[in-house]
């Protein structure tokens, strides 16, 4: 029996989400982790030289690290989404912060990749916040690929490197190429499937395409082009590689139990463009992703996407709020009408934009893997599902504890509507918590934060996007926690007059803040029908 070919337009659709790929950039600080996305788009010629993008009709140049704090202090603070073409395939590729104090922004990024690159300093291995992010790819099943950075530099040798990958993180390190001269010696890498050596020659400060010179390692001339040393030692390592080990096997990378690896240097270009080309045939395409009804897969008709981040005043010609989706299946067209859950109604999604950046473009459609973003008039938050069939609705993200809380306060009553607007904003972007006395007593907010130095953030931002000097006092509070129970059971608690304090959040949901976790226990053990949440939970779905 003959079956009838697919519809055009479905046929369309599959083949651009198969040319897909979506993947995030994760790493220690200081490791290079910006410097190699950097790199990427040198090589994919979305940048003319490193570390400028090129500029849009006149609009200046845009980086990943995009911040006027981000750029002083040489840190990510915010993930940044750029959307690149090389070698056939369509990259989303997302810069995260990897500072621990920025670690909530980097899981909600997570969320919405179907791989991840690790990206590892050569001299220093598995850092402490390279492990708590592997982690959360382990939870979320996502696949990892590695990329161990600076080898122009004195470092690690190579094979433990390796080893360290499989004991510290329970993974075979299976190397696509393999280093040739360490440190200053560093001439390039050798492909390890083609036997060939590629050989780099540094550019000023490594801004512009290393030149490179190919050469079989079986020629001849090999061992006195790269030294005797360097060419006997590949000759030793290629041999215990060959019985330690076990070849690349795709399905269990994608398990999270192999990871392939590749030596290189980011900041001179060596080793990059080889990754690159990699990552086309390695990084997988869009994933299914788990609805609340089962898996969603990518090629389905019904178009959905789910809201991972929110980010005010990226552009200052436009001073307004873009919310990040993830199309995790179909099609998308300008206008088109989707089901928006948690509101319980439909919106017309009439303005989207590709991301490079800080910068933005209109466009047209879009399929599963792109991350597109939209001008959030106040109609979306974190984790919102939206799509045109009404029964798909993805899990929320959940949000972190808050460990730090200070009052802040606006020294300039002139500025005090920019104020609450800048409060207001990165409370939607998820900077921090805002909580506000229920009394009206205290006008002052209070925030909480995971780490510190997102006070530090809120401040710079303040005067830097609204013009506002705020000052923010430490409060000495320890923990905060959402009660939950029936209105009978909540009327009967007997606060106590020290030891916390009773706040609305930005949801207006109720929640204390502890002086001690002896106060919390107390409580929960006095009013065993109450339930003190560590996190807000904002309703999936709108019930009134």
């Amino acid at each position: 029996m003959l079956t009838a070919p697919p519809d055009p337009a479905l046929r369309e659709m599959r083949e651009e989400i198969r040319r897909r790929r979506t993947f995030a950039i994760i790493s220690h600080p200081d490791a290079g982790k910006t410097t190699l996305t950097e790199k990427l788009l040198l090589y994919a010629g979305e940048v003319e030289t490193a570390g400028s993008v090129r500029p849009k009709k006149n609009r200046g140049h845009a980086t990943s690290d995009w911040m006027a704090m981000e750029q002083a202090r040489g840190i990510s603070i915010t993930s940044t989404a750029l959307q690149f073409e090389h070698g056939g395939c369509l990259f989303n590729l997302l810069d995260t912060p990897g500072h621990q104090d920025f670690s909530e922004d980097t899981y909600r990024t997570l969320t919405a990749v179907d791989s991840a690159v690790m990206v590892l300093d050569g001299a220093k291995g598995i850092e402490p916040q390279t492990r708590k992010l592997f982690d959360v790819c382990r939870m979320r099943r996502i696949p990892v690929l590695t990329f161990i950075n600076k080898m122009d530099q004195p470092g690690l040798d190579p094979m433990e490197l390796l080893d360290e990958i499989e004991r510290v993180l329970g993974m075979v390190a299976v190397p696509f190429n393999w280093p040739v001269g360490y440190g200053n010696r560093f001439q390039g890498v050798v492909d390890l499937q083609t036997r060939q050596l590629l050989r780099y020659q540094r550019t000023l400060g490594g801004q512009v395409r290393a030149e490179t010179e190919e050469m079989s390692i079986d020629d001849p001339r090999f061992p006195e082009s790269v030294g005797a040393d360097n060419a006997a030692q590949l000759a030793d390592a290629s041999a215990l590689l060959e019985v330690a080990i076990p070849p690349f096997d795709r399905e269990r990378f994608l398990l999270g139990l192999q990871t392939p690896v590749f030596f290189g240097s980011a900041l001179n270009n060596f080793g990059v463009d080889c990754f690159l080309n990699a990552l086309t045939h390695l990084a997988p395409s869009p994933m299914p992703r788990l609805s609340k009804d089962g898996l969603i897969e990518a090629d389905s008709p019904d178009f959905s996407a789910f809201v991972f981040k929110i980010q005010g005043n990226m552009d200052p010609m436009h001073r307004d709020s873009m919310a990040f989706l993830r199309i995790c299946s179909g099609r998308f067209d300008r206008d088109m009408l989707v089901n928006h859950p948690r509101l319980g109604k439909k919106l017309r999604m009439t303005r989207p934009h590709r991301l490079f950046a800080r910068d933005r473009q209109g466009l047209d459609m879009a399929f599963a893997g792109d991350v597109v973003g939209f001008v959030n008039p106040g109609m979306f938050i974190i984790g919102d599902t939206l799509s045109t069939n009404p029964d798909i609705e993805f899990e929320r993200i959940p949000s972190f504890q808050p460990e730090f809380f200070g009052v802040l306060r606006n020294t300039d009553m002139s500025r005090t509507k920019q104020f609450r607007k800048g409060i207001t904003q990165m409370a939607e972007e998820g900077v921090v918590q805002v909580y506000y006395d229920p009394d009206g007593v205290r006008r002052e907010p209070v925030l909480g934060a995971v780490g510190r130095l997102q006070f530090d953030v809120v401040e710079s931002r303040l005067v830097q996007e609204y013009g506002v000097h705020a000052t923010l006092d430490s409060l000495p509070y320890v923990c905060a926690r959402w009660p939950r129970g029936t209105p009978e059971a909540l009327a009967k608690v007997r606060w106590p007059s020290s030891g916390v304090v009773r706040f609305r959040d930005q949801f207006d949901q109720l929640v204390c803040l502890f002086t001690t976790k002896w106060e919390l226990q107390n409580i929960a053990r006095d009013y065993p029908d109450v339930r003190f949440h560590e996190t807000n939970e904002v309703p999936l779905t709108r019930t009134s």
